[in-house]
C-alpha cells in the first residue's frame, strides 16, 4: 500500500450533520478504504483492508 495520499477522493457520510463538526470523512483506493478526522484532515489515518471494511459496514449499517 502506498503511503501517499495523493489523488485520493475523500468524502463525508450523507448522514453527516449539516454543521459538520462531528464527521470522519473515507477514501476508497484499490488495495485500502482510507479513514480520516474531517476537522483536522493533517493528523494520521487509519487504513482499513477492503475484505476489513466490508466486514465492518455488514456488521454495523442497519438494512
Amino acid at each position: 500500500m502506498s503511503s501517499s495520499m495523493t489523488g485520493l477522493a475523500w468524502f463525508k457520510s450523507s448522514y453527516s450533520g449539516s454543521q459538520g463538526d462531528s464527521c470522519v470523512e473515507v477514501a476508497v483506493a484499490e488495495q485500502a478504504v482510507f479513514v480520516r478526522d474531517s476537522k483536522n484532515v493533517t493528523r494520521p489515518y487509519l487504513a482499513v483492508g477492503i475484505a476489513q471494511w466490508r466486514h465492518f459496514i455488514r456488521h454495523t449499517v442497519k438494512g
